[in-house]
């Protein structure tokens, strides 16, 4: 598959954990992917928890599901802020409702605790949030990626290869979002 038909949102706010945005989003854009920055406001600039910037290139308020194939949840402190924007629960939601690639790493499963994503999936996260998973319904295995469906989950920066190897095979196993619609990509 050509990946340059694939869409995926890697979703910003303060506090991130720097790897786990730049490492998906370089990765992810070499292997053709269209990525899109999605933060609580378009335009504006997170720093990270050192201060590096991520500028979103759009709103959560202002996508949908619809037009993205998978979504990329970083750790660091930025899931906490993340999970105070409705409109950014609502697109993590909507898209693990559709099947389509949810992945997080580290913190980031505090996300999917805020959506029924995690309901009897395996999952494993940062060991800091591991009750956090369990009561959102995981069953929590201490791996370095765990895949189920289209759930995929990392627990730390060290397991950033593994985690995008695992996106990476499970994008070239989709039918691309604009291609069930009969949109053509302009890049």
């Amino acid at each position: 598959m050509d990946l340059a038909q694939i869409r995926v949102a890697v979703l910003v706010e303060q506090q991130y954990q720097e790897m786990e945005v730049w490492y998906p989003v370089y990765r992810l854009r070499e292997a053709g992917c269209k990525v899109t920055l999605i933060g609580p406001e378009a335009g504006v600039t997170y720093p990270s928890k050192l201060g590096y910037p991520a500028k979103s290139d759009k709103a959560a308020k202002d996508v949908s599901a619809e037009d993205f194939d998978a979504v990329v949840i970083p750790g660091g402190f930025a899931p906490d802020f993340i999970r105070r924007t409705e409109a950014m629960i609502r697109l993590v939601s909507a898209m693990a409702e559709q099947g389509k690639i949810v992945a997080a790493i580290c913190h980031g499963p505090w996300v999917l605790c805020s959506t029924q994503a995690l309901k009897g999936k395996k999952a494993t996260c940062f060991f800091a949030i591991k009750d956090d998973v369990i009561n959102a319904g995981a069953k929590y295995l201490d791996a370095e990626v765990v895949r189920d469906g289209n759930v995929i989950t990392s627990r730390k920066p060290d397991d950033l290869p593994a985690f995008l190897q695992s996106i990476l095979q499970a994008v070239t196993e989709l039918q691309p979002a604009h291609a069930a619609r009969g949109e053509t990509v302009r890049r």
